[in-house]
């Protein structure tokens, strides 16, 4: 069985935003058959709630990531770019 690779979903408040782009993340990826756990947070939270995080995709300004690579993304709220922004994803989640 493949490992899941884990998600942290970050955006200013953690409420409706990062609901938002967490729940389309596991829809796309899932339909290239990526298994994803997500898990969201405020922006604020990110360096206590990073360790064990594959990827963190923020829909605003973090910082305290360590190696964990960041995706700045706006575009699973528009969808523009969305593509693109999946592309990276999955690049990054495939690197390892």
């Amino acid at each position: 069985m493949v490992k899941k690779k884990k998600i942290l979903v970050a955006c200013g408040t953690a409420i409706a935003t990062s609901t938002v782009v967490a729940r389309k993340i596991e829809e796309e990826l899932g339909k290239r058959n990526i298994p994803v756990e997500t898990t969201q947070c405020k922006a604020a939270e990110v360096p206590e709630k990073v360790q064990g995080h594959d990827l963190v995709v923020t829909t605003t300004f973090v910082s305290g990531t360590g190696d964990v690579p960041v995706i700045h993304s706006v575009s699973f709220l528009t969808g523009v770019g969305l593509e693109r922004d999946l592309e990276k994803i999955v690049g990054y989640l495939n690197s390892d």
